[in-house]
């Protein structure tokens, strides 16, 4: 064998080393688990063929605890990029088989470097995190980079995190500082301390999965976006997430020809809300219906589920739906639903993807526990996050509309650009019922019969002040449209609205009240 051909031999042989860093018998024991290992996973989410990988001789300069004696290729990270449905995509995917996938620093150096390139070349930033946490042989100070840099970049590129497997300790804050955050069902956790430490500290006993599994993460903090039944699942909803989204703010996300006609009519339409005021209906089924193909991918689906957000695309323009969900708390805005909504206004203006409000919303949840909870606070977020917005927003009012809460989902004041209402909807400061108890008290208790004049005073205000028609007349209300031309008035209203540009007034930040 000549020179040249050594070189390359052991070229070959260091790159095969690198392929299986933690051994055969670490991916036996990982495929075991029923987990992918960290190449299977990049290999399923890019593209056949088009994965770079960088930085893949990289080894942890530790030399204590007897750390020298083993220095895996790669220090436990796959790092580079690839193209995702043919769009460039930056990206970083954890080995739990070389040392359970824990951080040193130059694991964190490798992620650092690939979300540098990801920033300048304006593309989206996603990690593969399946860690054990810090490697403490290494010291403290192994995530601090990760985090300056998720900040650096937030609203510039979109980041998506996906847990395959554990996120404990404060690397648990590099998902929280990025866009999306999806985990798996039954395999991914993710928390600060751990059940031994909790017990420890507070005598409570708890297991991994009710403590920081996909259920209360998703359903109880908020911290998860979206749950897989397995790892190819989550990897596809993470495609499928991206493809709602443009490569950075600098550009606008992709238009696509679903197929399904944009002046498609419905005549059901009308019917799924119900004539009475208080009865309860499902928005998702309204949603569907005026959506592309019935196609709504939702955000934080089981968190605040009075709330609904999501993505979606209307005769192929991609929207962010935030709507009331009637069939939870009959739609009224607590604390958890204000931060699900506000959040989701922000992001959508962060990567120019429009906003549609559909509105169904009695107002904000009374009770002494979310004034305590800072309802106040809470709810001022969505009002600051959606007037701060400059993205096109269109607001559908489908019945009730009251008060500080129809503010905060897109009252014209608000800054919406256009405001469609249902003919059959109510716009007011509040309920007839609560109007009436305040502007005609005294008159109800001189009446002989209450029952009566409380019933002619309602629908009194209820003709005279509620309706959209008085509304429109003040110009708070654009468009009364038959519920059927729905998907119609949205479609034009987007193509009209598409090229929008609004520029705020200058400044370092807005305050918002966090």
């Amino acid at each position: 064998m000549g020179a040249k051909e050594e070189i390359l031999a052991k070229l070959a042989q260091v790159e095969e080393e690198a392929q299986v860093a933690g051994g055969a018998e670490g991916i036996k024991k990982l495929h075991a688990q029923g987990k992918l290992t960290a190449s299977e996973r990049i290999a399923l989410f890019c593209d056949k063929g088009t994965f770079t990988e960088v930085s893949a001789l990289a080894q942890h300069q530790c030399y204590d605890f007897d750390m020298e004696r083993n220095r895996p290729l790669g220090d436990g990270v796959v790092t580079g990029w690839g193209r995702v449905n043919g769009r460039l995509v930056y990206l970083y995917a954890q080995d739990p088989t070389v040392f359970g996938g824990s951080t040193g620093h130059v694991h964190i150096a490798k992620v650092c470097n690939v979300a540098e390139l990801a920033l300048k070349a304006k593309c989206p930033f996603v990690g593969f995190v399946d860690s054990a946490g810090a490697r403490i042989q290494e010291g403290s100070g192994t995530y601090l980079h990760l985090f300056y840099h998720h900040v650096k970049a937030s609203g510039i590129i979109p980041q998506i995190s996906a847990i395959l497997g554990n996120c404990a300790g404060g690397g648990s804050y590099s998902p929280a500082l990025t866009d999306f955050v999806f985990m798996v069902d039954g395999v991914s956790n993710m928390f600060i301390t751990g059940p031994k430490v909790v017990k420890e500290v507070t005598g409570e006993e708890i297991s991994m999965e009710n403590l920081g599994g996909a259920g209360p993460n998703s359903q109880i903090s908020g911290n998860c976006d979206f749950v897989a039944k397995d790892e190819r699942e989550c990897i596809e909803m993470v495609k499928k997430l991206l493809s709602f989204l443009p490569q950075s703010y600098l550009e606008k996300p992709p238009i696509v020809d679903s197929g399904d006609d944009p002046e498609r009519k419905d005549d059901e339409l009308f019917n799924i809300v119900p004539e009475n005021p208080r009865a309860s209906f499902n928005v998702l089924e309204l949603i569907g219906r005026v959506v592309d193909n019935g196609d709504f991918f939702e955000v934080k689906a089981g968190f605040a589920r009075n709330m609904v957000t999501g993505f979606a695309r209307i005769g192929g323009y991609p929207v962010g739906i935030v709507a009331n969900q009637p069939r939870h708390l009959a739609g009224s805005l607590d604390c958890d639903a204000s931060d699900k909504a506000a959040r989701f206004y922000r992001v959508c203006d962060c990567f120019n993807v429009p906003i549609v409000c559909v509105v169904d919303v009695p107002g904000y949840l009374p009770g002494v526990q979310e004034e305590h909870r800072g309802i106040i606070r809470h709810g001022a977020k969505m009002l600051y996050g959606y007037s701060e917005a400059t993205v096109p927003k269109i607001t559908l009012i489908v019945r009730k509309a009251y008060g500080g809460a129809y503010a905060a989902m897109g009252a014209k004041g608000m800054g919406a650009d256009l405001v469609i209402a249902w003919p059959s909807s109510e716009i007011a400061v509040m309920g007839p019922e609560g109007a009436i108890a305040v502007l005609y008290r005294k008159e109800v208790e001189a009446a002989e019969d209450k029952q009566r004049v409380i019933a002619e005073k309602t629908q009194e205000f209820r003709e005279k002040f509620t309706t959209p028609y008085y509304a429109a007349s003040k110009m708070m209300v654009e468009m009364v449209i038959n519920p059927r031309d729905t998907r119609v008035c949205l479609f034009r209203a987007l193509r009209g609205l598409w090229n929008k540009k609004e520029e705020m007034l200058p400044r370092k930040h807005g305050n918002i009240p966090l």
